[in-house]
């Protein structure tokens, strides 16, 4: 089960850049304007970025990390998934034709589901 946090993104629990600016910025005990003249910019623009107006280009949050003393890290990493490998594999060795059959039987299935769903609502 995730929780929702505010400034984390909900899929991959990660700061978003509003927060990873906010919590910088608090952390060091600068202002908006301080921060704002470190970096050659305006308070209003930083406060633009800090509530999510704005979003900024990795360019822009360099050069605020970098006026705060710090350097922001961009990787990369492979995301959880529940796919099996097994079972991919075993997908991907059908023939297309194949594929094509079962992916249309789940289309149905979900159309099924999705159908008595709308049936179940309309009774309660």
């Amino acid at each position: 089960m995730r929780v929702s946090i505010p400034g984390l993104d909900i899929i991959y629990d990660i700061m978003d850049a509003a927060e990873l600016v906010r919590s910088t910025r608090n952390r060091l005990g600068l202002s908006q304007r301080r921060l704002a003249l470190r970096a050659g910019s305006t308070q209003a623009a930083i406060s633009r970025i800090e509530c999510g107006i704005v979003s900024p280009t990795f360019a822009t949050l360099r050069e605020l990390m970098i006026a705060m003393g710090e350097e922001p890290v961009l990787s990369a990493r492979r995301l959880p998934t529940d796919w099996d490998p097994v079972h991919m594999q075993s997908t991907l060795a059908r023939d297309p034709g194949d594929r094509l059959v079962l992916a249309l039987s789940w289309n149905r299935m979900a159309a099924r589901v999705a159908s008595a769903g709308r049936r179940a609502r309309e009774h309660d």
